[in-house]
C-alpha cells in the first residue's frame, strides 16, 4: 500500500494534476468580444518553470476556484469530483504530511510529454512536471518521501527520488513552491535543470488565455505520422488536421455558467475557413447519429445527454488563421455526468 500511498502523496499536486487533465475540455477563458487575447501579458510566473517546448501546459488558479464553492465549475475539479477525500491512502498521506490539496494547494501548472504523442527521437513514454504553489510542511513531507525513496543532491538542491511505475522525483523551490516530476530520469525535468530558451510562440499563445483561472495550450504542428494515419482514408481531412499548429482552451465561471472557449490555430486563413466549415458540418452528422437508437444504446445516458447539449449549443466561428468552438455549460448539462455515491 506504501507504494501507492507514495504515488499520490508526492505530492497532493498529483491529485488535482490528474483531475485537471481529465478535465482539460473545460480549461477555457471568457471572452468579452470573439477572438480578442483574455489578459495580454499576464502569464503565470509558474509557467516560466516549465520548459515551453513541452507537447502541453496547463494551468490552474486552485484558490481562485476555492473562493467559488458554488460554482459548477468547482463541481468538476474539488472534492465531490474524484472522491480523493474518501481514498484511504489519499487520507492516510493527508494525515502523515499535513497537505490537502482542496485546503493547501493555491495553483498549479503542469507540462505534459504524452507517450503516445512522442516523435521520433523522443523518450516515447508518459512524463509530466508539476509546479505547484501552497503551504507545505517541508519536514513531513520529506520524512514521508524518504519511506520509500531517497535524497540526492543535483547542483546543490535536495531532489527526492521515489521508484515506482513510473518513477517520481520533487524538489522544494521554496518554501511554498514545490516541482514535482515523473516518468523515466524525471529528475531532469525538474527547475532549475530544465532551463531552456522560452518559445515566442508558445508564451504568445499563453499570453491570449493567461488571465483565466484554468487554460491550457497543446502544440501539434509536431506529431507522430502514427498520429496521421487515421485520416489517411480522407485525404482533405487529413490535410485540414495537419494545418493545426496549436491548441488552447480556456475558461471563466460566470454565475452558474462556464463560459467555455477551445481555439484552433491554423498554418493559413483559407485553412482555418474550410475548418470551421468542416466542424459546422460534423454538428449535423453528429445530429443525425445521436439520433439513432443503436449509437445511443453504446452511451451511458448522461454521456448521450451532454453530447446533445454539446452539439446543439457548440458555436463555431474563425476569423484570420484561428477557429473558435464556444459553449455555455450550464450546472443541468454537468449534473448528469457528476459520480454518484
Amino acid at each position: 500500500m506504501l507504494v501507492s500511498v507514495t504515488k499520490r502523496a508526492l505530492i497532493g499536486v498529483a491529485a488535482f494534476a490528474c483531475v485537471a487533465a481529465a478535465g482539460a475540455g473545460f480549461y477555457l477563458y471568457r471572452l468579452r468580444q470573439p477572438f480578442a487575447a483574455a489578459r495580454p501579458g499576464m502569464s503565470p510566473d509558474l509557467l516560466d518553470q516549465l520548459p515551453s517546448t513541452a507537447p502541453a501546459l496547463f494551468y490552474a488558479d486552485v484558490a481562485a476556484l476555492r473562493a467559488l464553492p458554488d460554482s459548477p465549475l468547482w463541481a468538476l475539479v474539488g472534492p465531490d469530483s474524484s472522491g480523493v477525500p474518501e481514498d484511504r491512502d489519499y487520507q492516510t498521506f493527508v494525515r502523515a504530511t499535513g497537505f490537502d490539496y482542496q485546503r493547501d494547494l493555491d495553483k498549479v501548472a503542469v507540462a505534459l510529454w504524452p507517450a503516445s504523442l512522442a516523435t521520433p527521437g523522443t523518450a516515447g513514454e508518459n512524463r509530466v512536471l508539476a509546479v505547484a504553489e501552497g503551504r507545505f510542511d517541508e519536514r513531513r513531507i520529506e520524512a514521508y518521501a524518504l519511506l520509500l525513496g531517497k535524497v540526492t543532491s543535483r547542483a546543490a538542491q535536495p531532489v527526492y527520488e521515489i521508484p515506482g511505475n513510473p518513477p517520481v522525483a520533487f524538489a522544494f523551490l521554496s518554501p511554498t513552491r514545490l516541482a514535482l516530476a515523473s516518468g523515466k530520469d524525471s529528475e531532469v525535468l525538474l527547475p532549475p535543470f530544465n532551463r531552456a530558451a522560452r518559445d515566442p510562440s508558445v508564451v504568445a499563445r499563453i499570453d491570449r488565455v493567461a488571465g483565466a483561472p484554468l487554460f491550457a495550450v497543446a502544440r501539434t504542428d509536431d506529431l507522430p505520422e502514427s498520429f496521421y494515419a487515421n485520416f489517411r482514408n480522407t485525404p482533405g481531412l487529413e490535410r485540414l488536421v495537419r494545418s493545426v499548429d496549436a491548441l488552447s482552451l480556456a475558461g471563466q465561471p460566470d454565475g452558474e455558467l462556464l463560459r467555455t472557449a477551445l481555439d484552433a490555430e491554423c498554418d493559413s486563413m483559407q485553412n482555418a475557413t474550410e475548418l470551421a466549415t468542416l466542424l459546422d458540418g460534423l454538428r449535423i452528422i453528429g445530429s443525425v447519429a445521436l439520433a439513432d437508437p443503436k449509437t445511443r444504446a453504446q452511451m451511458k445516458p448522461a454521456q448521450a445527454a451532454f453530447l446533445d447539449a454539446l452539439i446543439r449549443d457548440v458555436k463555431v466561428t474563425h476569423q484570420d488563421r484561428w477557429v473558435r468552438l464556444t459553449l455555455d455549460i450550464t450546472p443541468a448539462m454537468l449534473a448528469p455526468a457528476s459520480p454518484t455515491r
